[in-house]
């Protein structure tokens, strides 16, 4: 979709169908998602009011987890696309909007969500973040998962979440604890071997009637701090993953129209003269990212989607991308330095409509191991 003018508007007519829970909207043009974000939540039929939930929550509250700098995002991503370096990390994590009182000059608006004892209440958690993978955790509180990306799962307790950009996540919490003030703290999983934001963002969780201290003159609490995995631990963030399954059985078709093999990574591209101010990557090159082997290249005058409706698809895009890896290799071992260099490309793969597809992911050790989340607009599959 071509950009709203300054001053204009647009409006979306969409139905939703078989879709309940949390899901969000931002901004969608390039790092400007980072700016401007918020909640889409699509409640049960008035019909049919309830949810699924083991216990039906008294109230709900909204969290926007998210990333902060301290420039224009934009000039962030401007640089290291001039560079070909990775971006600069975040400042800041935030909780709707607000880091907390982790960071210097912003305790004084740390959000308190405020619950009596005894009430169970659901918290819908976004990522909005832009790169970064989040450990989410209420101090002394477990958690009930009970729904992702606006699909129902089987329910289970945890004391923390893991949460991928662009990933929503319904928990319940119920408020078992003595009256107090409970931090509720977000901090980065980073699997891969690369800088990242290593501060922590946090709200209070504050019961109604919980005392106060007095501080330096000032009225305020002391919170119970969370307890939040390393930044390293991947076995809690696959021991987490590993729990979300369909709250009942799930038929999947058993007769594959499409099967296709994905890998997926960083890659370099060479410089003709490297080291200079616009190959400031590792050893002299470009940071880039593939899929089989082709890193993708935005289309400069018109869209993908409204070149194939208008029928006029050449200078666009092309329809023949790879189904499989181009070459067959170690995905996770030491890759020859001759494979790390993909090919730049706007390319598609059709598929017939209604056509049942698999899809193989796999991730490669090429410059980094890494977790990363993936997504396909307005479509939920199985693993």
């Amino acid at each position: 979709q071509c950009p709203i003018r300054p001053g204009g508007s647009y409006t979306y007519r969409f139905n939703i169908e078989e879709q309940e829970g949390t899901l969000w909207w931002h901004a969608h043009s390039r790092w400007l998602r980072a700016t401007v974000y918020g909640a889409l939540i699509i409640r049960p039929p008035l019909s049919s009011p309830h949810y699924p939930f083991p216990v039906l929550p008294k109230r709900e509250f909204t969290l926007l987890l998210g990333q902060w700098w301290d420039r224009n995002p934009m000039d962030v991503l401007n640089q290291a696309q001039f560079t070909g370096a990775a971006p600069n990390v975040s400042d800041a994590l935030t909780i709707n909007g607000q880091p907390g009182d982790l960071y210097r000059c912003s305790s004084q608006e740390t959000l308190r969500f405020l619950v009596r004892s005894g009430e169970t209440i659901l918290l819908r958690v976004i990522n909005s973040a832009l790169n970064q993978e989040l450990f989410f955790a209420v101090a002394n509180h477990k958690l009930t998962v009970v729904a992702a990306d606006a699909s129902y799962t089987k329910p289970f307790s945890t004391n923390v979440i893991m949460i991928g950009p662009g990933q929503t996540t319904d928990v319940l919490l119920t408020a078992d604890q003595p009256p107090a003030h409970y931090y509720m703290a977000a901090h980065a999983y980073n699997s891969a071997n690369a800088p990242f934001d290593n501060t922590t963002t946090t709200a209070i969780l504050q019961y109604k009637g919980a005392p106060c201290v007095t501080l330096q003159g000032k009225s305020q609490a002391r919170a119970i701090s969370a307890q939040l995995p390393g930044f390293n631990d991947t076995a809690t963030a696959a021991a987490f993953t590993a729990q979300m399954k369909s709250p009942s059985k799930v038929e999947i078709p058993l007769d594959i129209d499409e099967d296709l093999f994905f890998t997926v990574g960083l890659g370099l591209f060479n410089c003709p003269t490297p080291n200079t101010q616009r190959c400031q990557g590792p050893n002299g090159t470009r940071f880039t990212a593939s899929i089989n082997n082709v890193s993708f290249v935005f289309p400069k005058r018109n869209s993908i989607m409204q070149a194939y409706y208008q029928g006029n698809p050449a200078g666009v895009f092309t329809t023949d991308f790879p189904p499989v890896p181009p070459l067959a290799f170690d995905y996770t071992g030491n890759v020859s330095r001759g494979l790390w260099q993909p090919t730049r490309g706007t390319k598609a793969y059709k598929l017939k409509f209604m056509s049942k597809v698999q899809i193989i992911l796999q991730g490669t050790s090429i410059v980094t191991i890494e977790n990363h989340p993936m997504h396909l607009h307005g479509y939920d599959f199985y693993i």
